[in-house]
């Protein structure tokens, strides 16, 4: 698959922030044309810029294990991530919510507490493979359970076919890391 210029990886470890794609290019995770627009509620916003800044947590702790290890989960799983912080980003323009993710370097993020998460699961990961693959398995399962929870009541049909294809992207992510852990 050839990945277009909007989705290089690299434009999420610099400080510009990744130009949203041409309005003919922006689909969901798993390709297809986003769904009509609906309504957010304020609540819904805020947990759409959260999952942003999700995507790029995921982003960026796989792409430094991937740097730190040779295992090929970790750059498999981060070029996902970057496609699909690219369709959250869509949304985020859809629904004029500021980008908490933009312009920020790999590693740096707007919420403390996902700052702290980042943080935590680096420093999980500094001293073995065992200790990468968990800190892996504990994002997934974190994003699962987000995802699960923005789900309930959210009826604009862009928003939902998103995070339902979110939500399924992780449970695939979730099970090659259990995968890895178990053949470890």
């Amino acid at each position: 698959m050839t990945v277009p210029p909007w989705a290089v990886t690299s434009s999420l470890t610099t400080a510009k922030p990744m130009p949203l794609p041409p309005p003919a290019a922006r689909r969901n995770v798993r390709g297809a044309a986003l769904a009509e627009q609906g309504t957010l509620t304020a609540v819904q916003k805020a947990t759409l810029a959260g999952m942003a800044e999700e995507e790029k947590l995921a982003h960026d702790l796989y792409t430094a294990f991937a740097e730190r290890y040779d295992v090929r989960v970790f750059e498999r799983i981060a070029a996902a991530e970057t496609q699909h912080l690219t369709t959250v980003r869509t949304l985020l323009d859809r629904y004029d919510v500021t980008d908490p993710t933009a312009g920020k370097p790999a590693g740096e993020f707007t919420d403390p507490a996902v700052q702290a998460t980042y943080d935590r699961l680096l420093k999980q990961g500094e001293d073995s493979l065992s200790g990468v693959l968990k800190a892996g398995r504990t994002v997934e399962t974190d994003d699962i359970a987000a995802l699960t929870k923005a789900l309930s009541g959210l009826t604009a049909p862009d928003a939902r076919q998103v995070h339902t294809n979110l939500l399924a992207a992780s449970e695939r992510h979730l099970t090659a890391f259990e995968h890895w852990i178990a053949d470890e």
